[in-house]
This record gives C-alpha cells, structure tokens and sequence, in this order.
C-alpha cells in the first residue's frame, strides 16, 4: 500500500529511466540524505562520529569501488588494500610537496594516481581471468606494500616509517590534521561517498556499465558484437582503483589522521571483498549495506554482554564476536547467495504487492 507507483505516469524516456523512477524511493532517499547531513553530526558524539561512522562511509566508498570491477566487470581483485595505500601515500606525498593545492585536488589527483597503478596491475587480467587474476592482483598488494615499506621517498624518510595528515583548510575550515573536529571530517567522508556513488550509479547505467556487464557474462560474446576487452577490463581497474585510491586518502586525512603500511594490509583486502559479497555483487547500495554490516556488526557483538549486565574477559568476549560473526556470514550467505541487495530488492517487491505477496 505504501510502496505503490499506481498513478505515476512516465511522460518520457528520461524520466522512465531515472535512477529512482518511484516516488517512493526518491522521498526515503531524500529523507535518508537529510539525516545523515543534518541530523547524525548534531547527535552522534565524538566516538561514534570517529571510530564507527567516518570509518563506515570510507569502507563504503572503497565496496562501491570494489563492486564496480568484480560485481559489474568481473575482474576479481585482492589488491584493495594496496590501492587504498597508493592513494593514502599520493595524497601525503602532493600534499607535503605541494602545500598550496587545494585539498579536494590533491584528493582526485591521489585517486588518478591509484587508477594509474590499477591500471598497470590489470594488465593479467587480458590473459587471465578467475582465482589466477586473483592471484596476480594479491602480487600487487605485496609489491606495493613492500615498496612503500623499503622506499623512505614514500613516507619522507621519517624515522618512524609513518605518514601523518597535515593540517589542511577547506573554506577556511580545518578538515585534516589535529585540530579537525569529527564532525568536520564526517561531512568530507560524507559528501565524497554521496558524489561518488551518484557517479557510480550513472556509470553503470550507461554504455561503460553495459560494457562491464557484457564482459562479465561473456566476454568472447561481447568482442564479437564490438566491445573491446582491453579498453573495457583496463578502464574497470582504473575507475576502481581511482574509489579505492580516493578511499585510503581519506581514511589517513579524515579518520586516522597518521598510518603506516599496516593499515592497508591484505586483511582490508578480504574486508572490502567480504563487504561486497555479503551486500550483493553488482549492487552500488549493496556495497553500502555490507559496509554496515561488517563495520557495525563487529561492535554491536563487542557491547553486547555489557549490554545485558554479562561479566566475560575480553580475550572471551572477542573470540566469541568472532564466532558469531563468522557465523552470521555463513547464515547469510546461505539464506541468500546474492546478499543484502537481493533481499531489500524483494523486499520491495513484496511490498509493491502487499496485502497478497507471493
């Protein structure tokens, strides 16, 4: 009753393929938008802001990076993290050499410099295809990551082997460095998460998305009707890498604050290709809901004994999260192979037909 589009009538070709072509959706977006610019800094506090929703919309925005080049390509990759830490150091690099730039072009060009490297190491994926691509882009992740370790260029030989945000003005207003106030970084991490998932919808609707598809399905198929492999796999990486580069510059400017090689280990890789798995491959809002899944679930876990008054060690407590967790995951995954995206989709569906659903 509630989830209706009786009476709606499409005028165009435009309006027929809107991102939201219901009433419905385009009002629980708005009012979704609303919250999270207007409400959540006002009510949240500090912890939540810094160490639950800022690090929520990062990963968000490195699953919809992620989703682009194996939901919607599929290029399998496990070289997530290495890319975020190419565009965390690029960013640290510009902007210690280049202190004039504004901070937002040093974000985007960070980014160019991670879908540049993207583009290097998808390269095997002209040849390979699978658990081998898999296997070449976990090569990029050691390479890179050793690279950064052994080369002092990268960090400006600081004896630590640490890079730290400097502090950095937007407007007149303090957006990284000590003196940033979480909220201040929760609207950056909000706003480029917001843009940039508009950009990724409309990416995937339109020729370069049919593209990926069709090369994911078939991509002997797609060659034959004139789609060009190299140009299509190679772009996927760099618009990919470009996300997750964009991601790990803002995970140092706007969550850490300072980080070293360990921050982008090969566990952000598996984080970031669970995210997508458990939200649904080939989904932009899919990739935010397993974001939240594994960013939020994990804490809730932590909190829960003290929440219901249970005394439990930590050491038991956090082998417990993990259980259950874990478990949680297997559960999902069983109940619905393609995630949290086709379980909102029929959802919708149900209530569209609601009181008599199928």
């Amino acid at each position: 009753m509630f989830y209706r589009e009786s009476g709606q009538f499409k005028t165009s070709y435009q309006k027929d393929q809107q991102v939201f072509p219901i009433a419905q959706d385009r009002i629980f977006i708005a009012l979704l938008l609303v919250v999270a610019f207007a409400v959540v800094p006002f009510v949240a506090d500090e912890y939540w802001l810094q160490a639950v929703i800022i690090p929520f919309l990062i990963f968000s925005l490195a699953a919809v990076g992620l989703n682009l080049l194996t939901g919607y390509a599929g290029q399998v990759s496990l070289g997530t993290g290495a890319f975020m830490a190419v565009g965390a150091y690029a960013t640290y690099k510009i902007t210690t050499a280049f202190p004039e730039i504004n901070i937002v072009i040093v974000f985007l060009m960070s980014g160019m410099v991670a879908a540049g490297v993207g583009i290097v190491f998808g390269l095997p994926s002209l040849r390979i295809k699978g658990f081998y691509l898999a296997v070449a882009t976990l090569a990029a992740q050691f390479f890179i990551l050793w690279l950064f370790n052994k080369v002092g260029w990268f960090f400006n030989d600081s004896p630590s082997g640490t890079i730290t945000a400097p502090p950095r003005t937007l407007f007149g207003i303090m957006i990284s460095g000590p003196e940033a106030t979480a909220e201040v970084r929760y609207f950056v991490s909000l706003t480029f998460l917001v843009v940039f998932t508009v950009i990724a919808k409309n990416i995937v609707r339109g020729r370069i998305g049919r593209s990926w598809m069709a090369i994911r399905d078939m991509d002997i198929a797609a060659e034959i009707i004139g789609i060009q492999p190299l140009k299509t796999k190679l772009m996927a990486f760099a618009i990919s890498s470009f996300y997750c580069g964009l991601a790990g510059a803002l995970s140092v400017f706007a969550w850490l604050g300072g980080a070293e090689t360990e921050a982008f280990s090969i566990a952000i890789s598996f984080q970031v290709l669970f995210m997508i798995i458990i939200g649904g491959l080939g989904s932009i809002m899919g990739s935010i809901m397993g974001a939240a899944f594994i960013t939020l679930v994990p804490i809730f876990l932590t909190n829960m004994p003290a929440m219901f008054g249970i005394p439990m060690a930590t050491d038991l407590s956090k082998h417990i999260e993990e259980i259950v967790f874990g478990g949680l995951i297997v559960f999902l995954l069983i109940v619905e192979p393609h995630g949290f995206a086709r379980l909102w989709q029929i959802g919708k569906e149900k209530l569209r037909q609601w009181p008599f659903p199928y």
